[in-house]
Parts: structure tokens; C-alpha cells; sequence
């Protein structure tokens, strides 16, 4: 969905217990001033967590939904949330158990159980929503339960369950409210997080009040945010300079966060340690021009990344040449290793060495993000000079595009992934393995051999030469061309206190940590 800039390591032996420690909530402040307002250009796609795997559904759903595990700031390790305790049972990494707490209710008052954990997984995995995390919980074979205890059994080892269930695929829904077999529809939520939906309009608003039944990590409550959606960066920016948010999220255009003056009064930009990468992804299917290994070879020979970052970016992105971003144990420079310069011979070459015809014709589609148009706009400039491709752009619907992907209807899209978790199995599994997020028909029995070894070790040390050697394959198979990496940035009111938590990289989107003050 969604990087992390700091290497995390998982520890030999996962026994997480209540006594780790909790997230720390800011006051929140004077009430007489309202709720805080928050606005971002991400998307909800459904408030039905078996239907959304991205950004803007999860960064709402850890709010309104607990689950199992989560993060706290500042630490890449989960530690229970809605369990008191968690950890792989035996040697093998394929059996896995946590407890529950006791005395959990949701929102509305009804009792949480182990059956409703079970319900949730179980669920996502019965729906399989072409939009949903369904890829997250492969490995996942069964759930069962047994008075206060859920066991989860893998079908393989994966020493990276633990991280999974503290994101949104580890939401736990009221079972007496959520269909088993469909996604739930309306604007309605019932989870047991540390806020209760008040109201919610699609790509508007979303009002939050703290949770009376809230029990897990988060100890304190915040204060009542009302979240505002804008359509595009360009109408968020507006919103910010208007004083209509008090905090302005994702994400803000380009040319605002490098024009921010540290003499700005009022003011304060907040720069996490969250890593937001952005890749080119090829259709691969039968028809498609990218079929053919050698066209997605020599679009990768063409795109100039510095280029990208300099003209449309204004810096505030660098250039990313591979799936792990830079940062993260496991990053290479594989795609700049064969080839540090674009170089438009090669890529004629490649092509007539093929047999291609020329020129090449396809269509890039895109959605939400800062400076996408622009951003289309060059690669397309990019491509077609080189009088080997012919390019239409188009820009999507949030919604329709991730159904228009999943579906095979556009020759390349262009995606922005932000981390769920800090391991760089999250760059590598979602994106290139064979139940990829992104339904590129991408297969490669190697590369999803790597992945299970990638899979089977806590001491993630011992796997680098397997995330190496994956970023190698994807380096000449080109199923998907890396851009560009980011840091989150969060503008605020110098009135506001507790945006440097708000985000980092673990896919939580902390709201109970904004005050006033």
C-alpha cells in the first residue's frame, strides 16, 4: 500500500506482552475551539476493511478499527492492542497465537470475542476484493479459536506475520453487523479504536470522537478531529492558505513544501521518517505492448528519474532505483547498476533486436498524488522523444483506477506505495510476487522462491542476499520501473502540537496525538 527510512531488524524471538509500552496521547486542548481539522488528498475507497488496501482507507481504519498488534511511535516492533499477548508457538514460524484482552468492547457497546477476530480474517479471505488485503494474509492457512485464544496456522514459515496483523488486514469488525461473504456498504464503521465514527461523506468529511470502550495501547484520549478529503493537492494547498485545516497532511504540491521558509510564523513543517516510494507498473497480460520483456526494458532505459525529481518534484523526492527504498536494510541500485544513464540507443536497440515495431504505442494511467499531471507529463515528454513510443496519458478516478488495474485495462500505471509495516518484505511481496497488489500478471517462480526464503528467518541479516537477488531479477525483468522515494511532510499551525507523530512509515495514522496548545 504504502516506507520507512530506518532499517528495523526483527528480534529472535517474538513474545510481545500488555507490559510493552503504550501510545502516548496529547491533550486535547480547549474544546471551546472545536475539533483539530485535518485535510489530505488520499482517498477512502470503503470503510469495510476486507475492501481497501491503501493509503486512505488504512490511515482512517487505525482509528476506527484495533487490531491485534500496532505500533508505537518511534519503534518499528509491534506490541499488543486489542491482544495482551503474542508469539510464534514452536520453532517452525507457522504457528502463530495471540491472547485476547479481556473485557474489549467496540464502539457500539457490543462485546469483541475471539469469534470476531476469527470472523475478520476469515472474511477477507472468503471476499477476496480485488481492492482488498487479501495478498497480505497468503501465507495464512487457518484460524481457530479456543476460549481466549486465537491461533493463526501459515501455510509456510513467515517470520513477518506479526507485522501484518498490526495493520489493516489485522482490522477486527462487529461479526453481527458485517456481511461474511461481501463487503459491508454505507458510511458506516463499527471497530473498538481509540475513535467512533461520527458521520462520514465520501471524498468530503469524516467527523471522529474519542471512544468511550476503547481498551489497548493507545492509554489516553485525544481530542475530536474532523478529517476534511480534497480532490487534488492544488485544492488542499488552497484550503491550507485559507486557514480551513489546521494541519494539511498528504499531500501538499511540491512547489509549497520547498517554498517553506523556517521564517514562516506561525507555522510548522514536520518532516517524518516515513518513506513513500512511486514505480511504473506493466501490464504483462497477453496483448498488452509490455508483454514483450524487451519494451519494458527500453522504457527503463529512457526515464530520467533526476529529471523527475528536479522539475516536478522540486527535491523534495530523490530518485529511486529499486523496490527496497533507500534507508531500509535490503536497498540496492540494481536498475542504476545496469544502467546509470538514460540512453535512448540502447533502448532502440532492445527494441530492434526484438523485432518491435516502432513506434510503440500505449497508454499511462495515474490517479491521486502531488504533481501528478505534471509528472505524467514529463515521463510522456521523456518517452516519445526518443521517437520510439507514443504516449496518451490519463488521469483516473482513485476508485476506478484500482479497479481498472486490477482488471488489466490500462498498458502501464503509474502508483505511489507507502509501507505497512517496516520490513522490506513490504517492497518486495505486495509488489512483485505472485499475489501482487497490483495485478500485473507478473510471475516468476525464482523471484516468489526468494520471497518464501526471504520469509522463513527472524535474524533478517541472514536474508539480504535474498532481497538482493530479487531486486536483481526485477532490475532485468522490468514487470515494474522504481521513480522515486519521499518523506512524509505534515504542515501545521504552530498551535498544534503532536504532528511529528501523526506518521512514520507503519502505516498508523496517529490522530489521537494532535492537541492544541
Amino acid at each position: 500500500m504504502r516506507g520507512v527510512r530506518a532499517g528495523v531488524a526483527l528480534v529472535a524471538a517474538v513474545v510481545l506482552g500488555s507490559g510493552a509500552a503504550g501510545c502516548q496521547l496529547m491533550s486535547p486542548g480547549d474544546d471551546d475551539e472545536g475539533p483539530i481539522t485535518v485535510g489530505t488528498t488520499d482517498t477512502v475507497t470503503t470503510l469495510d476493511p476486507a475492501g481497501a488496501y491503501d493509503a486512505g482507507s488504512w490511515a482512517l481504519f487505525s482509528n476506527l478499527y484495533q487490531s491485534l498488534l500496532t505500533y508505537v511511535p518511534g519503534t518499528g516492533t509491534p506490541v499488543p492492542d486489542a491482544a495482551s499477548r503474542c508469539g510464534f508457538r514452536g520453532g517452525d514460524l507457522r504457528t502463530f497465537e495471540c491472547e485476547l484482552r479481556e473485557g474489549l468492547k467496540f464502539g457500539n457497546g457490543h462485546e469483541l470475542t475471539v469469534k470476531d477476530v476469527q470472523f475478520s480474517f476469515e472474511r477477507i479471505k472468503r471476499i477476496k476484493s480485488p481492492q482488498g488485503p487479501q495478498s497480505l494474509l497468503d501465507t495464512l492457512q487457518s484460524v481457530t479459536t479456543d476460549d481466549r485464544t486465537i491461533t493463526f496456522q501459515l501455510r509456510v514459515p513467515d517470520a513477518t506475520f506479526p507485522f501484518k496483523i498490526a495493520t489493516g488486514a489485522g482490522a477486527i469488525v462487529d461479526r453481527s453487523l458485517y456481511p461474511a461473504d461481501k463487503l459491508r456498504t454505507g458510511n458506516e464503521a463499527d471497530g473498538s479504536g481509540p475513535y467512533r465514527l461520527k458521520s462520514y461523506a465520501p471524498h468530503a468529511v469524516a467527523e471522529l470522537r474519542p471512544s468511550d470502550t476503547y481498551q489497548g495501547a493507545v492509554k489516553h484520549k485525544g481530542g475530536d478531529v474532523t478529517v476534511r478529503y480534497y480532490r487534488d493537492s492544488a485544492a488542499m494547498s488552497r484550503a491550507w492558505k485559507q486557514r480551513s485545516v489546521d494541519v494539511a497532511g498528504r499531500l501538499m504540491p511540491p512547489a509549497d513544501i520547498a517554498g517553506h521558509s523556517l521564517s514562516d510564523t506561525g507555522v510548522k513543517l514536520m518532516e517524518s521518517t516515513g518513506s513513500e516510494t512511486r514505480s511504473m507498473f506493466f501490464n504483462l497480460r497477453e496483448g498488452s505492448p509490455f508483454a514483450q520483456q524487451a519494451v519494458r526494458q527500453a522504457v527503463a532505459a529512457v526515464i530520467d528519474r533526476e529529471a523527475l525529481a528536479r522539475d516536478v518534484h522540486r527535491r523534495t523526492v530523490e530518485p529511486l532505483y529499486s523496490l527496497i527504498p533507500q534507508g531500509l536494510t535490503g536497498h540496492t541500485t540494481s536498475f542504476f547498476d545496469l544502467r546509470p544513464q538514460p540512453d535512448p540507443e540502447a533502448a532502440r536497440a532492445l527494441l530492434r533486436e526484438a523485432g518491435v515495431a516502432l513506434p510503440v504505442r500505449f497508454t499511462l494511467a495515474y490517479s491521486q498524488g502531488a504533481a501528478t499531471d505534471e509528472e505524467a507529463a514529463l515521463l510522456k515528454k521523456q518517452l516519445e522523444s526518443t521517437g520510439l513510443f507514443e504516449v496518451g496519458t490519463r488521469h483516473v478516478e482513485w476508485t476506478e483506477f484500482q479497479q481498472g488495474y486490477a482488471r488489466g485495462a490500462y498498458d502501464a500505471y503509474c502508483v505511489g506505495w507507502l509501507a505497512d509495516f517496516p520490513d522490506p518484505d513490504n517492497f518486495t511481496t505486495p509488489l512483485v510476487g505472485r499475489s501482487s497488489s497490483f495485478r500485473s500478471g507478473y510471475d516468476n517462480p525464482r523471484v516468489e522462491k526468494l520471497i518464501q526464503a526471504t520469509q522463513s528467518s527472524y535474524q533478517r541479516g541472514r536474508v539480504m542476499k535474498d532481497f538482493r537477488a530479487i531486486q536483481e531479477i526485477i532490475a532485468r525483468d522490468v514487470p515494474v520501473v522504481p521513480l522515486w522515494q519521499k518523506k512524509d511532510y505534515v504542515l501545521s499551525s504552530s498551535a498544534i502540537s503532536g504532528t511529528q507523530y501523526l506518521s512514520d512509515g507503519t502505516g498508523q495514522w496517529r490522530l489521537w496525538e494532535l492537541g492544541r496548545i
